[in-house]
């Protein structure tokens, strides 16, 4: 392939594709550059695998540190395991491309987005995204695309293309959106409590670009001669079909309609009516079509009963607007709160349940030495609010092996993130670094907006000053032609035999946090509006079962909470607190026991449970970086006698001398006339020579000097 270079202009921002240049092996390839940030994206196909029965897509975004001008950490000096930030951006390439595959194709399909060059003003996980499909369409991979991805900020009252960094920061709106010719097919967002009808709008004016870069991107496939690849779909055996249909609609239809079922039991259910057809398939005689069809394909039988039942479940919600458990279209499950539910040593705990999703989050709060840093090529340095996100398999009733955590786990605890970073307080008034753990204990559908209800009961408990309580709630979808019927609050099997996932948490004032996935090629704009909109009185439903629970942050905090004291110091100074080879603070905290994290700024923070040993740390590091100054009066106390003055301790660990003739406005014969070691004495700097020495008097010292120094002191006014 020729090298090909193209230029799409939009809204003041420029992207460049570069084809035929780099990776020539891999099925299409593209370099997609804005500003000086580049992406490699490539796309690669395999022949068919044999024995599946889903699609093999593989998707990996991969940072390269030498992209910034660095060089990795670590013994080894090269990247390790991704870091959680390229996991998301994988999952956010992952997530509309994958609608766009034939779904009945079983070839490995490998999508590789690797940054090599970064600036600081351009995030390249959009431009990772809209490589993809145009890598995709490049290597001639059937595919209902093109499909591109842009970001909108907000700034003041101006929706902004692709917002730099800065931009993102400073604005009200962080959002992604990826559309297809059929409409939007993914949206992820995080927002400080936006209106619906801004979202709305923010969506729609991303669309739009969307449209345009898709449409740039017909053209370079048209210009290069390439054919939209298609596969034929494949047609189920009618004999099978047909057989299924006879024997089971019925059973299955009953079933969908015994509302008083828990998930569990429905399962059960519907799991012995397929054992039993399954049977009467095992007794047909070995020339039957219907024999001859499972034989060939041993997944073809559970194929097509999934596929019935998928079919009759979306038939009741589109015929007759009711769902398998009973509920409205717009009803939301059964939801209790409870907090407190651990001992005390944990510092919040939050409990919520809704229907059969049950999520527990445990709040810690941490020092500022326990912030996250991070090691990738994102300008942010350090994370001092973490959510973590755990799906064990009991979960769901299941047994497998427990292992770290995989990108599902990541995505969720980062959209619970997202959805709680608006209403936390600001560090300078509450200098702790938070984290937060959601265990999901049952799952029947949204354990993601589970858990941000939970962090919400588990923060408050925890005493963390919330500017407002977030919740959220899950829509779903199902379409068949023209009919579509949005559903709130949707369980598992909703879930998953329908066409949507759409998350949205926010506060009674607005939106947080948005996440759509689809399995469908695209929505038009006016599905979208509806659902954002039908998930606003479901939202505020929840909020209002939380609240009745605890409906504002505790005033106290655990008593097993670090204590924290945060004060500056000259940065001139940082040497001497730490000391050589950290003597000082090593020393500070073996006397207390309390942990002394110090910035590079000369803030420090001092936390120990004991407030008093913080107090300690804090008065043995103030005493350290202390500079005297002549006319300052303290309360000291007498250390030593010489002949010629006396040695005053005036702050902890620094002395100035008393010379005889400054003890008292009359002569004195003898020091040890005037004072005695041990005994406390007011006194003035008179004056700190040229060696650093100071030189005190008892002279001249004005009442309310006096009295100000006794009062820091903690001494009576005389």
């Amino acid at each position: 392939m020729q090298e090909i270079d193209k230029l799409i202009s939009f809204d003041g921002r420029d992207i460049r594709l570069k084809m035929g240049l780099l990776a020539p092996q891999a099925g299409g390839s593209v370099l997609i550059e804005s500003g000086e940030t580049a992406v490699l994206v490539t796309a690669t196909l395999s022949d068919p695998r044999a024995g599946i029965d889903f699609l093999p897509l593989l998707v990996d975004y991969e940072e390269r540190l030498y992209a910034a001008g660095r060089i990795p950490g670590g013994f080894l000096r090269r990247e390790g395991r991704p870091p959680e930030r390229a996991t998301l951006v994988s999952r956010l390439i992952d997530r509309p491309m994958r609608p766009l595959f034939p779904s009945w194709m079983r070839n490995d399909i490998q999508i590789v987005a690797t940054t090599v060059s970064m600036d600081h003003d351009v995030p390249p996980d959009v431009l990772a995204a809209t490589g993809a499909s145009l890598a995709t369409l490049l290597a001639k991979i059937p595919f209902y695309g093109p499909m591109a991805a842009v970001r909108v900020g907000l700034i003041g009252d101006d929706f902004i293309i692709n917002p730099t960094y800065k931009e993102i920061e400073d604005g009200d709106l962080d959002l992604i959106v990826a559309g297809s010719p059929d409409g939007v097919i993914m949206v992820e967002a995080g927002a400080n409590q936006l209106p619906e009808q801004d979202v709305i709008e923010a969506i729609d004016f991303g669309y739009e670009v969307v449209r345009d870069i898709i449409q740039a991107q017909k053209d370079i496939i048209a210009e290069l001669g390439i054919e939209p690849v298609s596969l034929p779909t494949p047609e189920t055996a009618p004999t099978l079909a047909d057989f299924l249909a006879d024997k089971a609609t019925d059973g299955i239809k009953d079933i969908l309609k015994q509302f008083e079922l828990a998930k569990p039991e429905r399962d059960e259910k519907l799991d012995g009516l397929k054992a039993e057809i399954s049977e009467q398939v095992a007794e047909l005689a070995e020339d039957d079509p219907i024999a001859i069809a499972v034989a060939e394909n041993s997944k073809a039988f559970g194929n097509a009963y999934k596929s019935l039942t998928k079919k009759l479940m979306r038939a009741q919600i589109l015929d007759e607007s009711v769902r398998v458990d009973g509920r409205k279209l717009d009803e939301v499950r059964p939801i209790t709160c409870r907090t407190k539910v651990l001992p005390n040593r944990v510092h919040g705990t939050g409990l919520f349940r809704r229907g059969l999703t049950q999520v527990m989050s445990v709040v810690t709060l941490g020092t500022p030495g326990d912030a996250q840093m991070t090691d990738d090529l994102h300008p942010d340095e350090e994370k001092r609010y973490l959510h973590h996100y755990n799906f064990p398999p009991y979960s769901v009733g299941e047994t497998r092996p427990m292992r770290s955590p995989g990108r599902r786990e990541v995505g969720h605890g980062a959209l619970a993130e997202r959805a709680l970073i608006p209403v936390l307080p600001p560090m300078a008034d509450f200098p702790y670094v938070i984290r937060v753990v959601s265990e999901v204990l049952s799952s029947n559908g949204s354990t993601s907006m589970g858990s941000v209800c939970g962090s919400t009961l588990s923060l408050m408990d925890a005493g963390v000053p919330l500017s407002k309580p977030v919740s959220g709630a899950a829509m779903g979808l199902i379409k068949e032609g023209d009919e579509v019927r949005i559903l709130t609050d949707i369980q598992g099997i909703e879930d998953f035999l329908g066409d949507m996932d759409f998350k949205v948490a926010g506060t009674d004032s607005g939106i947080t946090a948005l996440q759509m996935d689809m399995k469908i090629t695209g929505l038009p704009m006016e599905t979208i509006a509806e659902a954002i909109n039908q998930a606003k009185p479901a939202r505020l439903h929840i909020l209002s079962k939380m609240l009745e629970e605890i409906n504002a942050p505790r005033t106290e905090l655990s008593p097993y909470a670090p204590r924290l004291l945060t004060f500056k110091i000259n940065p001139e100074m940082i040497g001497m607190v730490i000391g050589p080879g950290g003597k000082q603070i090593k020393s500070i905290t073996d006397e207390t026991g309390a942990k002394v994290d110090i910035q590079d700024d000369g803030t420090i923070t001092v936390s120990s449970v004991d407030g008093a040993a913080a107090e300690r740390a804090q008065a043995l590091i103030e005493a350290i970086t202390f500079k005297p100054s002549a006319g300052d009066v303290y309360v000291g106390k007498v250390t030593r006698i010489i002949p010629i003055g006396a040695f005053v301790e005036y702050r902890p660990g620094k002395e100035g001398m008393i010379h005889i003739s400054q003890l008292a406005d009359y002569r004195v014969n003898k020091v040890e006339d005037e004072v005695a070691v041990g005994e406390e004495v007011l006194i003035k700097i008179r004056e700190i020579d040229g060696r650093g020495r100071v030189n005190l008097t008892r002279l001249n010292i004005h009442p309310d000097e006096a009295s100000k120094a006794r009062e820091a002191a903690g001494l009576a006014a005389e």
